[in-house]
């Protein structure tokens, strides 16, 4: 999401490396507030490091049919990319003319690439196979924040607590809202909900500035685990330097080969990660 709005030392406390992924996230089991079972640990291991564009502002990351697409965000170089992703290069990239654009999350749905812009109530619709610029714009009412689909719907988020299940009506150059998802673990409901990634059925969540991915259950909104990656970076890259917003943020997945794909935002390098 946005950037350049967070006091530094909360940069302080992200750039602490733990080393490993052991470390539990925040959830106090004693301090019920509903009947949600507390999310379980999801482990994980690094299986492959690449470079990635240090320049990119990651706010959407998408894998598919063996291409990987990047949207990024800022005022002024808010662009969406194919990648090249062993070498991190762009292989290609569409700056979006408006400075007063800033870029958001992106998914593919039935061969349109969908780009959510931040507070402009803008959707940009580009044809997969040649992105040189939108055909068109449809109008979103609420913050664009992240986005995939589960092939009947695209699910956005706006930064709440909530994820939206709409269908596209290029006739209305409109959204039609499907289903509204409130997302709750057992302390309550979860927002900050950013970039978005269906993987097996359920959805895997960036929350804004915090180091975890949420595990969500689609027909209920639960939370059912979380991934700890606080120091996944300086576990790789020692060097590595953040300016304000430079979080993690960013999954892709490969449905065949069955590989998971994270950065953040600004990152140097991004990861190839398997679930354990």
């Amino acid at each position: 999401m946005f950037s350049k709005i967070i006091p530094a030392f909360f940069i302080c406390f992200f750039l602490v490396s733990c080393g490993d992924n052991s470390s539990t996230p925040d959830y106090d089991s004693s301090l019920p507030v509903n009947n949600i079972p507390p999310p379980a640990q999801i482990m994980y291991k690094v299986v492959s490091v690449y470079p990635h564009d240090s320049g990119a502002f990651t706010q959407g990351l998408e894998y598919y049919g063996n291409k990987l697409y990047e949207s990024t965000g800022e005022y002024n170089r808010s662009s969406l990319r194919l990648v090249d992703l062993k070498t991190g290069k762009v292989e290609k990239s569409y700056l979006l003319p408006d400075k007063s654009i800033f870029g958001e999350g992106i998914t593919i749905f039935n061969n349109k690439i969908y780009q959510l812009t931040w507070q402009s109530n803008k959707v940009y619709v580009y044809p997969l196979d040649n992105f040189t610029r939108p055909v068109d714009s449809l109008k979103w009412n609420r913050e664009g924040w992240g986005a995939t689909n589960d092939g009947k719907n695209i699910i956005i988020s706006d930064g709440s607590s909530k994820l939206f299940f709409v269908q596209p009506d290029e006739k209305s150059k409109n959204f039609k809202v499907n289903k509204i998802l409130t997302v709750a673990d057992n302390r309550g409901e979860v927002d900050s909900l950013n970039e978005l990634e269906l993987i097996n059925g359920s959805i895997y969540a960036n929350r804004w500035y915090t180091n975890e991915i949420i595990k969500i259950d689609t027909s209920t909104g639960y939370v059912t685990g979380a991934m700890n990656l606080t120091g996944l970076l300086h576990q790789y890259d020692p060097t590595a330097k953040f300016e304000d917003g430079a979080v993690l943020n960013g999954i892709a997945y490969d449905s065949a080969t069955k590989k998971m794909y994270i950065t953040g935002k600004d990152w140097p390098r991004l990861f190839e990660i398997q679930l354990q």
